[in-house]
């Protein structure tokens, strides 16, 4: 198969590509580069291009024709909840605008299957276990953008005839290889570790949540088994028919607690030479806007359709990024 990956150089793009690579499919990648890390695609031919901006749309389509794409997975756009509340014309502009030019792309160029990006952030302050029929009420402007990357991305594959699945992230974090490792320090674990590296406490948004120990709960999947679950959503669309719009959960279905997470980062910490100081406990600080307090995959729909399921652990997570530091 020959895919296009907008995005490819970040962090779960990347991972993705090399799982395409390795199981011998043709990738390219379009990406601006504002973020991702160039090396991690340098093997792949490569379209550097901020989609959201005039003329996207046509070079994209002229890329995808160049290498004759079959598929298309977009991870391109802006993700920082409380950048999206801060700058919310940015996050419509970027995420909505950009998903726009890539569809245009695709119905110009004739590339019939297309997966989507799009998170838990659709679900807004959701409480306990959450399946794909739940109410979707973001409560941030990075949540909206995705929601209405999905309804796009529904309303142009019933008119276009596009075979197109939307795979909602929970909390993805870990690595599969160690240059790989999510550097960009947006989500929790980057983010605890560079405080720790430098000598700073790691710190806790928030601690009266109505939660397990008051911190906000996340399902954290590892960013390989998110990525084995692309492959399988792409495989899956081969064979569906046309104007077909699939959402599926990917997550774990087990939530862990931002301060299990902290304190799980902090015991594996290297501290072992005499003269080390103390790994430095972690300081609550007030509670960012746009968080919502607790949100946990059903992850049963895409193990019945795909026959996906997480086989890593939070352990595996923590292992597979901290434990490389000692």
């Amino acid at each position: 198969m020959r895919i296009l990956v907008t995005g490819g150089s970040g962090y779960i793009g990347a991972h993705v590509c090399r799982l395409l690579r390795d199981r011998g499919d043709h990738v390219v990648v379009v990406d601006d580069f504002v973020t991702g890390i160039r090396d991690r695609v340098a093997e792949f031919a490569q379209l550097e291009l901020s989609l959201a901006e005039p003329g996207a749309a046509d070079a994209v389509a002229a890329f995808a024709r160049e290498h004759a794409v079959d598929a298309v997975i977009h991870f391109a756009g802006r993700k920082q909840v409380a950048e999206s509340v801060e700058h919310p014309l940015m996050y419509w502009h970027d995420n909505v605008a950009g998903l726009a030019a890539v569809l245009e792309a695709c119905a110009a160029s004739g590339v019939e299957a297309f997966l989507f990006s799009s998170s838990a952030a659709v679900y807004g302050d959701a409480l306990g276990h959450v399946a794909e029929g739940a109410p979707c009420t973001p409560v941030n402007p990075y949540g909206a953008s995705k929601l209405a990357g999905e309804w796009l991305t529904a309303d142009v594959a019933r008119a276009s005839g596009l075979r197109a699945t939307s795979l909602r992230y929970f909390n993805v974090a870990g690595a599969g290889w160690p240059e790989l490792a999510d550097t960009a320090v947006l989500n929790l674990v980057p983010m605890v570790m560079e405080r720790l590296a430098a000598g700073e406490a790691p710190r806790i948004f928030g601690d009266d949540y109505a939660t397990v120990d008051g911190t906000c709960v996340r399902d954290f999947v590892h960013v390989l088994d998110l990525a084995e679950a692309h492959l399988a959503a792409l495989d899956a669309l081969a064979g569906a028919p046309s104007s077909t719009h699939h959402v599926f959960n990917v997550g774990t279905g087990t939530g862990s607690s931002v301060r299990q997470v902290v304190e799980g980062v902090r015991a594996r910490w290297p501290n072992s030479a005499p003269d080390s100081p103390p790994v430095p406990a972690a300081v609550v600080e007030p509670r960012r806007p746009g968080d919502p307090a607790e949100v946990v995959a059903d992850p049963s729909r895409i193990a019945e359709a795909l026959g996906w399921r997480a086989r890593r652990t939070l352990d595996d997570i923590l292992d597979s990024v901290v434990g490389a530091c000692d």
